[in-house]
Order: structure tokens, then sequence, then C-alpha cells
């Protein structure tokens, strides 16, 4: 493609609604246009790449015995009452009524629509197992859209959908959509990491996210500095010894502690650990009120004790529990709330909490003697430093950006639906499924998130629009000659060639080609008429050659190959 019948509208300042690099410099190279919050348009660059996740997310899944099917963005509602996640979606499902008055919504994923035509096409066992994936639109409304692309309203998204007789089947393709995505991502160029999962309002057993890694990320991932252990911070657990001084309990004992909300303060006026300071907090779920207790030096995870209560609709409770202060909550006392502790407050010898009155606590409160929880599990976050599950080793700290997520669901959906099949004898089994997504447009932002500079993209040469921008310098005839010679050689080689032949300032095409970061950069220019060398610039490994023009077209088709395009 020549430059000057290509639309690329670059920006030269940063776009003051850009939050990340990937936005800043996808609005800058022209990749995308902003129609509303959260919602993009894409243009001819930025749909190039788009196409190019696509085509590779395609080959692996065809090789993994993935078929391709196209489902529709309107969904009556119907089917997700069946479910039961009409109600557990709340705000972030988009709902509209067509002429007549019928509920639907915008499709913000599509485990009810798939099931939902599964369980009229696969009626015997000799039907299954079966994988069927997509590459569609969602559509989900986000609270805080920001980030560009990494937190939109509107997106692109594979998603797949196996369904199998038995858990072993579903191991097997659970396993097979693992080891695709893994090529997938390597193939993109991307440095990522899988890593467990918690499985959300999806459901299910097992999950796996893979993170690409960058320091913007909005994912922290802990992972062990000996073994294999990665999970994202809303799954990791961890070994946790106690390193403080022993304290000893002493005894029930009231404080007036005016105005003192916060462990921060508490801490400073009773010149207490956080170890030794009760953290509470009110959730109302399906099943009432919960307090939820973890040591006040962790953090609760609400993932975790969603999963631990088996209850999605979870939340704080704002509004308060009776005549019980905010700020003030404690364990102990029949105040009628259900008690959620996390393991290692059940570890405590003792702890201080609130006195269920304004403006006290209490000190000396013993777990196991003066409160007796209901649910007790792993509800905190862990944290870098922390001993690892599995080995010796000690978690360590990552930044990333979820890009694909691969789930069990068991049952959860076929059992809600009546997606069932017949087994040898005649007699009817709910199916098994499994579910595995990945973020296209995601993909693409991660992409740029990890690979940037001060001037720019830095596009691995698989995801890249083009893979070398050819600049001509000057007006010279002799030089455009050649530029359409080695041009021409460049298309018929099969390597996708920008060739900025537009009549503009050398430093104008040489800002603008970092701006863009296509992998490799070719001038021809005065140096070539002198010495018949070409530059070649790798701009992603940043290294800078001189070649001769009988070598340019092999060093490039090298290239490809060892960058995994060919």
């Amino acid at each position: 493609m020549k430059m000057s019948q290509l639309y690329i509208p670059t920006l030269k300042e940063k776009p003051v609604e850009a939050e990340t690099p990937s936005h800043e410099l996808m609005l800058r190279t022209g990749m995308i246009r902003r129609v509303a919050a959260g919602i993009y348009s894409f243009l001819p660059l930025g749909y190039k790449v788009v196409r190019k996740v696509e085509k590779i997310i395609r080959e692996e899944l065809e090789k993994a015995g993935a078929q391709e099917v196209h489902l529709p963005l309107l969904h009556p509602a119907e089917l997700w009452q069946e479910s039961g996640r009409w109600a557990e979606m709340g705000d972030m499902m988009i709902r509209l009524c067509d002429r007549k008055k019928r509920e639907f919504c915008i499709g913000p994923t599509h485990e009810e629509v798939m099931t939902d035509l599964i369980r009229y096409e696969l009626k015997s066992y000799k039907n299954l197992p079966q994988n069927f994936y997509q590459i569609q639109t969602k559509v989900r409304d986000e609270l805080r859209p920001r980030f560009g692309l990494l937190r939109s309203r509107e997106f692109s998204m594979k998603d797949a959908y196996s369904f199998h007789t038995t858990w072993e089947s579903l191991d097997q393709t659970y396993q097979d959509m693992h080891d695709a995505y893994c090529e997938i991502f390597r193939r993109c160029g991307l440095n990522y990491r899988v890593v467990e999962a918690d499985t959300g309002p999806m459901g299910g057993t097992d999950s796996h996210e893979f993170m690409v890694l960058a320091d913007t990320g909005e994912d922290s991932v802990l992972f062990c500095n000996l073994c294999g252990y990665a999970a994202n911070i809303e799954k990791a657990g961890s070994r946790v010894e106690f390193k403080g001084e022993k304290i000893d309990n002493p005894g029930k004992e009231e404080i007036y502690t005016p105005g003192i909300t916060t462990i921060e303060q508490l801490e400073k006026a009773l010149e207490l650990p956080g170890e030794y300071l009760y953290k509470t907090l009110l959730y109302r779920g399906e099943s009432g009120y919960y307090l939820a207790i973890v040591r006040g030096s962790d953090q609760l995870n609400e993932n975790k004790l969603m999963a631990l209560l088996g209850d999605p609709l979870l939340h704080l409770a704002e509004e308060g529990y009776g005549n019980l202060p905010a700020g003030f909550l404690g364990p102990q006392g029949e105040h009628g709330l259900k008690i959620v502790a996390d393991e290692l407050v059940m570890n405590m010898d003792w702890g201080v909490a609130g006195a269920n009155r304004e403006d006290y606590h209490v000190k000396g409160i013993v777990p196991g003697t003066d409160f007796t929880p209901a649910f007790t599990g792993n509800i905190r976050n862990a944290r870098p430093g922390e001993k690892c599950l599995e080995c010796d080793g000690k978690l360590e700290e990552i930044r990333g950006i979820e890009v694909g997520h691969i789930f069990k669901l068991g049952k959860k959906y076929s059992e809600a639906m009546g997606a069932n099949y017949l087994d040898e004898n005649g007699h009817s089994h709910p199916m098994i499924m499994g579910c595995y997504g990945i973020g296209v447009t995601r993909t693409v932002a991660a992409a740029i998130e990890q690979n940037h500079d001060n001037y720019g993209v830095k596009w691995p040469l698989p995801l890249a629009p083009y893979q070398v921008v050819l600049l001509t310098l000057g007006g010279d005839q002799a030089l455009k000659e050649e530029s359409e010679k080695l041009y021409q050689g460049l298309q018929e080689m099969g390597v996708e060639v920008l060739w900025d032949d537009r009549p503009e300032r050398p430093g104008v095409k040489f800002n603008e080609a970092d701006l863009l970061g296509i992998p490799l950069r070719i001038t021809m220019g005065k140096k070539f008429l002198e010495s018949g060398k070409l530059e070649v610039k790798d701009r992603f490994h940043d290294q800078d050659h001189l070649l001769g023009q009988e070598q340019v077209l092999d060093w490039i088709r090298n290239y490809c190959i060892k960058e995994g395009v060919s």
C-alpha cells in the first residue's frame, strides 16, 4: 500500500482523554476514534491489526477441533431468566424492549444462547463431544469505561463452548484449548503468563486466565519464585507465618475510641499491629446479612467471599444493620449476623473488635470462644513475600492484562436450561460444559501496552499492520524508480509493505514511522545513491543495519521466518 493512498490521520499531541499508553497511541496513530464513552470506531490501520489477531485465533482453534458459528447479538430475556443470570448481571446488562414490549438484552456473553441452540441440536451421546466458537461483538454497560479498549462497553471477543458426556472428556478439551491459547499468544508475539483464576459470575469449577505482562496492567498476578505456581490476586493463596512478637491477652477491656472508624486510626491509637485487630465488613446477600472478618493487616477479597458463600448477589450493606453503628461492628454478642471469618482470623490468640456501640472497641476478643463463625475460609488477598502454597518459595508480584479466560462450567447452564443428552441406555443426563474466551480488541490494546516507547508503538511482527515501511527521501527520479522496484519485490515475496511516497520532509516521515511502530523501516535516500547501501531499522528490537540492495530481500525473508511470519 502506498501511504499517499492510505488514510492514517495521525496526531502529534497526546489526546486529552487518553489514560493509558495504548489509548493514547491508538488515537495518535489513527487506529480508533471515539463515538461515545467506551465505544470506538476502527479505522483502516486499527482494523488490520484486529483481523490479524482473528486470523491467528481461527487457525489455532481449527487445529484444536473447534468449529466456527455465529450467534445473535440480541437475546430474549427468557433465556437469561432460565439460567438465573437476568438478575445476577445487574446494571452491566443493557436491556430493551421490542415493539411488542418483549424484553431483550444486548449480549454481554453467549452461554445462554449457545446452550439454547445445543439443547435442540445435540440429543444423543453419539453427537458428543462438540466444541463451537465465534468471534462476535459483546456489549457490557461498564460503570466507568476507561483506558480505551482495555475497559470498553463494546468490544470484540472470541468465545467458545464445549459440550461433553464425561468430566474426563471436558478435561481433555480444556487442556486442548489451554494449549491452543498458549500458541495463539505465542504467535501474537506477546509475553504472557497463565494463572489460576476465580470463576466469578460465570460459575463452574476450574478456571485459568491468560495475562499479557505489562507495567500498566490493571490486574495483579502473584507467582512463586521457585515453582510454576501463579494466580491472580482474586484467586491466589499463600502460607503466612506470624513474624511479630506475641502479645499476651490483656483480658476483656472496653476502650473509648471516639471517631476512630478505620484500622489505621485504631493501630495508631492502641499502638497495636494489624495482626491484633479485627477488620469487619457488613455484607448483604440472597440469604440475609453477613459480617465478614479479616485481620486488620489484610484486605478482604470479595470474589473469594462470594465463592465461599455461593452468593453472586453479595454486596456491601451501606444501609447498615439494625441499630449497629458503622465503624464499630464486632463479631461478639447476639446481633443475629452470620459471621464469615478468614482462616487466619481463627489462628489469632485474641484481638480488638468494635464494641457494637458508638465510639467503643473491645480488647481481648478470642475467636472460637467469644464468637463462632458460620463460615470459615480464605477470604483475604495473598501478598508478595508470603510463602507459596505448593513449595518453600516466596510469592512475587507482577502486573498483567487479562486477554483470555477458560472455564470448566460443568452443569450450571445445562441443568438450568435442560440441555440434556440420551446415553446408550436411553437415560437422560445434563451435558457437561466448558467455556473459553479471548478479548480480541483487548489483545490489540494489550500488545501496545507491552510494546511501546516514547516515540510510539513497537509492534510484534505478527500483529503489525504492515511488516515493512519504505521511506523514500527526496524527489530524485532515481530514488523513486529504485523504491518502486523494492516495493514490487517485497510485495511479490508476500511481505506487507507500506511505501511512504509522500512529498514530506524526512523528519516527518521518520517520526510517523516510529509512531506507527511498523517493525522494519527501510530508508531509500542520498546514502543509497552514494553507496548502494540501504538503512534498515529493526524498530521492535532497536537495531540498525546497513545492507546492500541485493541483500535486503533475503534478509527480510529470514527475519520474517525468525519472527514467526512466513
